[in-house]
């Protein structure tokens, strides 16, 4: 495995979070299927997904369109020491973080997404990076046990670590929860589970079954 390059949320209810993706327009970057009836979840997931995007205006107009199809801010757009930015919770739980490194309005929303990147919140940032490394993939920047990025071929999406609860309080919601993470992650062709129990499919796989969809697709 060398890239992260599919992700499938796991839901409860598929027609709802089929309506909130497309609505939303966050659909082009998941795929979803029906959760395990008899796994439960609970709190916090210990994962948030980010998009980067070049202006405030962007980063507006994803919560409002995310927040009028049905999820809920957890923090609002708004300046911050690294940028502008705002997170929201879709009703499926996932929860999605929208950033610009511009502090300054600088024109109209442009529509464009610079960046995938999924945050996996980790209870050992050394044990976690070792073990990715060890599956193939490439440190791009790392900062000790505080962040840890891998490097992303043109198209993929950029996987990167975060302390659990420093992630959770980014995020804007308490670190406390358990069950499944409700995420598969697709890319190489194995598969298998890290240290904090993310779980991983060959990329041709989720799209294989029946139950699986592209949102808004």
């Amino acid at each position: 495995m060398t890239s992260l390059t599919q992700i499938t949320l796991e839901v409860t209810d598929l027609a709802a979070a089929e309506s909130f993706y497309a609505a939303s327009g966050l659909g082009a970057h998941v795929r979803l299927r029906t959760a395990a009836a008899d796994v439960p979840s609970e709190g916090f997931r210990g994962f948030t997904v980010s998009l980067t995007v070049p202006r405030p205006a962007d980063v507006r107009a994803l919560v409002e369109a995310a927040t009028a199809a049905g999820g809920t801010a957890l923090k609002p757009a708004a300046k911050s020491f690294w940028g502008y930015g705002g997170v929201v919770s879709a009703p499926d739980g996932t929860i999605w973080k929208f950033a610009s490194s511009e502090k300054k309005e600088c024109g109209p929303a442009t529509g464009l997404v610079e960046r995938v990147v999924v945050l996996l919140g980790t209870s050992d940032m050394t044990a976690t990076k070792e073990f990715y490394v060890a599956h193939g993939l490439t440190v791009a920047r790392s900062f000790g046990r505080k962040y840890v990025e891998f490097a992303a071929p043109e198209g993929a999406v950029t996987l990167a670590l975060y302390p659990r609860r420093a992630l959770a309080k980014d995020a804007g919601v308490p670190a406390d929860g358990g069950g499944a993470h409700r995420v598969a992650l697709g890319g190489g062709t194995a598969r298998f589970t890290d240290p904090d129990g993310f779980s991983w499919e060959p990329e041709t796989e989720a799209p294989a079954r029946a139950q699986a969809r592209t949102a808004g697709v």
